[in-house]
């Protein structure tokens, strides 16, 4: 069935992310246009995250009791209403506030997308279709940063906030028409397990530590890629240029690798990409000083990303079996929700306090801190 469904389900997201995507390199200049500090910066960031955190528990867990597509269709329409209204913002804390909208609303879309895909996937083949579902939703994401860079510098900001409202619409035109309802997923235990009884599987909370952590990393690298490269004179539709180019190896790459953790040990791909992960961001700094290197290191940092996400994707899949897929998926997203809720403001405020460079050895700390835990955590599991 999965290939039935899953092609319409990635169209749908793929343009929702796409829309999400553009205003990635526009969100930390218009915010800093608008008089946005180094902390309020980061609070532009993570009202998005925070907000998502919230939602997202509760709508995991009515997905898997009435049905991902209701969930899927709804948090799109409703991202697409919030989009327009950044055209006729005029100060941070108005920014801030539609940031929040808009996380409640995506605490419906990608989670709940993920579940979707969890449910259809076949024993064994975990790795291949969180792989796939992963390329296919960010790469929607990783366009989105070069079609944003080159509309704002041609055509406007409120015009890339109008276009990223109009593909969340039609996003939901697709879901809403052609994305049949699946069967959902239940734990063998009980059909709605508690966060309480999830909490004791200590590979989910590995795994939670492990994509908070990431998460840290991103965060640094997605909020402060931006002003670095736009000190060093880089124009806007090349900072689209290199957060499109990350994005999108990452993308590219999951394939493969999802496929690799269908055959090798997965806790050690995990391992080997957060290592890499960390290396890349202090790498960042001070290797970082033009558009070429800049680039170079955005393809490193996706290959290093690409090798641990599919592996504990699937890992969480399996977790989804046991416990409920909507529920597991939530709990998956929530982490990284913390994560860039917590870590565009931590960043921001070591920023204001040193430097930017500084922010990017926090995010690679806490990658260690995070990869130290996950293998502590998962230390009784073999593969």
């Amino acid at each position: 069935m999965i290939q039935k469904t899953f092609p319409i389900l990635a169209i749908s997201i793929f343009i929702a992310m796409l829309g999400s995507g553009i205003v990635v390199p526009l969100l930390p200049l218009y915010a800093e246009g608008l008089g946005a500090s180094g902390l309020w910066l980061g609070l532009v960031f993570a009202s998005f995250p925070i907000a998502r955190t919230l939602a997202t528990p509760v709508f995991g867990r009515l997905s898997d009791r009435q049905g991902r597509k209701r969930y899927i269709a709804i948090g799109l329409l409703a991202y697409g209403i919030v989009s327009f209204g950044f055209i006729w913002v005029t100060s941070v804390p108005l920014l801030v506030m539609l940031r929040f909208l808009h996380g409640i609303a995506g605490a419906s879309i990608l989670p709940v997308a993920q579940a979707y895909v969890g449910d259809a996937s076949p024993k064994g083949e975990e790795g291949k279709w969180m792989g796939y579902a992963s390329a296919a939703f960010f790469s929607g994401f990783g366009f989105g940063p070069l079609m944003g860079g080159v509309v704002a510098e041609q055509l406007g900001m409120d015009t890339a906030f109008a276009l990223m409202g109009a593909l969340s619409l039609l996003a939901f035109v697709v879901a809403a028409i052609g994305l049949p309802e699946i069967r959902r997923t239940r734990s063998a235990a009980h059909p709605y397990p508690s966060i309480k009884e999830i909490s004791r599987s200590q590979t989910m909370t590995g795994l939670f530590s492990i994509q908070i952590s990431l998460t840290f990393g991103r965060a640094a690298f997605y909020t402060f890629l931006p002003i670095l490269a736009n000190r060093l004179g880089i124009s806007t539709s090349l900072i689209g240029t290199l957060l499109a180019v990350n994005i999108l190896m990452l993308s590219v790459l999951e394939i493969p690798s999802g496929r690799l953790a269908d055959r090798f040990s997965r806790k050690a791909l995990i391992t080997i990409g957060c290592l890499a992960s960390a290396a890349f961001l202090v790498a960042l700094p001070s290797l970082g000083q033009s558009f070429g290197l800049l680039l170079v290191l955005a393809v490193a940092g996706a290959l290093a990303g690409a090798i641990a996400v599919p592996a504990a994707s699937a890992m969480a899949v399996e977790e989804g079996r046991l416990y409920g897929m909507g529920s597991i998926m939530a709990l998956f997203s929530m982490a990284m929700s913390i994560g860039m809720a917590v870590g565009p403001i931590a960043a921001g405020a070591i920023a204001d306090l040193s430097n930017v460079s500084f922010a990017f050895y926090f995010g690679a700390t806490m990658i260690l801190l995070g990869t130290g835990a996950f293998t502590w955590l998962t230390r009784q599991r073999s593969a």
